[in-house]
């Protein structure tokens, strides 16, 4: 069993609702005895749902996880606006909703899918001068804020109950789904605020493969038997099987040339392998190499070695992130 600091684990975690995902990696971190835990993002304390949280070793994998696509599901009442835009704060504005209909709630969805401009809340965990917003907000201090650009992949009308609106919302990093909620309301012309939320689908993993904080604490520092590996975590990359030769080049932070022939789809990133179950590092595709091109150091001794541009036209794969020691 891996401890300390050869472990590497990513846990994909049920929040439940009233926590803080800080408070969350502080209960894996007690119950693991692991002290490097850290999560890909942010999750209200009142939602629900999935939080990817790395464990050790893992915790290098965030550059790649942060990014992910987000999915949720989560319900929003019309004609009620709040300073948080949440069920949890003090009602601002209250307008009558009775003749929003289930067309008109469509239709103001559709004008928020794609890339849009949103004004992050001032419950957000953003910093102005260092300070958090929410600590400002908490002071009754509102500050302007820039509106950012986000993607609304897909905002689909699941429920219709006036005022309670079911909905789910696909959406990329950055999204504030309580400003969607308000904002959706403001567009329809009564206000709104988000009532529930609960996340259902980060990247690739999805609330059926999420883990109850008692599942966790039970195995307590086994956290090996659960979860997934570093090289499961980063599935959506493609794996390539390395030689030690390259391996070594690799550790040292040197790039590499593979023919196109061993790379299995198109892809950004790689995950770099020598025996198909343990990441030595993650590799970014920068560059094609004409034939007849050969970089310095394709092979063992020359650069007449294996996957050389020499062999037909090859790719230069440059280390991003290495997880083993140099070689």
């Amino acid at each position: 069993m891996k401890t300390g600091s050869d472990l590497g684990r990513v846990l994909i975690v049920d929040k439940p609702a009233g926590m803080t995902s800080h408070d969350v990696v502080d209960r894996i971190r007690r119950a693991t005895r692991v002290r490097k835990v850290g999560h890909s993002g942010t999750l209200d304390p009142g939602a629900t749902g999935v939080l990817v949280v790395m464990v050790g070793k893992a915790t290098r994998l965030a550059q790649f996880l942060v990014d992910l696509e987000k999915e949720y599901r989560g319900h929003m009442t019309l004609g009620i606006a709040t300073d948080t835009q949440d069920g949890e704060g003090r009602v601002i504005a209250e307008r009558e909703a009775g003749g929003v209909t289930r067309a008109d709630v469509e239709e103001a969805f559709g004008r928020f899918e794609g890339e849009i401009q949103q004004v992050p809340p001032m419950v957000s965990a953003l910093k102005r001068d260092g300070t958090p917003l929410y600590v400002l907000a908490r002071r009754g201090i509102v500050v302007d804020r820039e509106a950012r650009q986000v993607t609304v992949r897909r905002l689909r009308l699941l429920q219709f109950a006036s005022p309670s609106v079911g909905f789910e919302a696909i959406c990329s990093r950055g999204t504030y789904v309580r400003t969607l909620a308000a904002d959706v309301g403001e567009a329809l012309g009564c206000g709104a605020h988000l009532a529930d939320l609960r996340r259902t689908r980060v990247g690739g993993f999805g609330i059926d493969r999420a883990l109850k904080l008692d599942e966790i604490e039970r195995v307590r520092a086994d956290v090996e038997s659960i979860g997934l590996s570093m090289f499961e975590a980063l599935a959506p990359f493609p794996a390539l099987e390395v030689s030690e030769w390259e391996e070594s080049a690799l550790s040292n932070g040197g790039a590499i040339e593979v023919s196109r022939e061993r790379l299995a789809a198109d892809a950004s990133y790689v995950r770099l392998t020598t025996n198909g179950s343990d990441l030595v590092a993650v590799g970014r595709l920068s560059r094609a190499v004409p034939e007849g091109d050969a970089a310095e150091g394709d092979g063992p001794e020359s650069g007449a070695g294996e996957g050389t541009a020499a062999e037909g036209s090859g790719i230069v794969v440059k280390p991003v992130r290495v997880f083993v020691d140099p070689i």
